[in-house]
């Protein structure tokens, strides 16, 4: 498959997800396999509303729980897995100043995931 922009799109979100939560994106020696895959477990807190989980009881981290979830959204419509349902890198950085809203993403591998 050729390198397109939606596939760094799809990068950055991933960087994205490893910066807040402080680790690689396949943790296969976390003893906890719902935590193996950084993308679907981020995805799970945040559906769960439980996203301070990610975190790590980084405790001056949870003072800006409401950037933490506009940035973890911004993540999860990066990595869809779907690239039309990808922003464009401009509007990734729209989302992250704030000038245009965050809507709430989708699952971002629907076909991987227990209906």
């Amino acid at each position: 498959m050729a390198i397109t922009t939606k596939v760094d799109v799809y990068s950055f979100g991933v960087v994205l997800l490893e910066i807040i939560c402080c680790r690689r994106s396949v943790d296969m020696e976390n003893n906890c396999e719902e935590k193996a895959i950084l993308t679907d477990w981020v995805y799970d807190c945040y559906q769960g509303g439980v996203l301070e989980l990610v975190l790590d009881h980084e405790v001056d981290a949870l003072d800006g729980k409401i950037k933490l979830e506009e940035t973890v959204k911004i993540a999860l419509w990066c990595i869809q897995e779907d690239p039309s349902l990808r922003p464009t890198m401009g509007k990734v950085v729209q989302m992250l100043e704030g000038v245009v809203e965050i809507h709430v993403p989708p699952c971002p591998s629907p076909y991987n995931r227990a209906a």
